[in-house]
């Protein structure tokens, strides 16, 4: 799924106050982060990431890579933080409703 651009303005408004969740370190992304990753998202949706100074990754090439794996959106990438969206799966969260065209 492509997110409109005003489906992206409205996850970077909403993205501003989060904390980063996941963090890209020296061993870069790995299955066990992969998997993290995977579990973090599905409860969450909108998850905030930061590339950590060890990591051989820039913020750019994690998220475009994570996203890939995780068959996640990027919203935004900013310095050495990104931010990654996912619908979920499960009933018992509570579900970020995009705006339409």
């Amino acid at each position: 799924m492509t997110l409109t651009k005003k489906q992206t303005k409205q996850l970077r408004g909403l993205a501003n106050s989060l904390k980063p969740l996941f963090y890209v370190g020296k061993n870069d992304l790995t299955e066990a982060a992969i998997k993290q990753a995977d579990e973090t998202i599905e409860k969450h949706e909108l998850i905030k990431c930061a590339v950590q100074d060890g990591s051989g990754l820039t913020a750019k090439e994690a998220a475009a890579q994570l996203a890939e794996e995780l068959g996640a959106d990027v919203v935004q990438t900013i310095g050495n933080r990104f931010v990654l969206y996912r619908r979920s799966q499960r009933d018992d969260v509570e579900h970020i409703r995009l705006v339409r065209e």
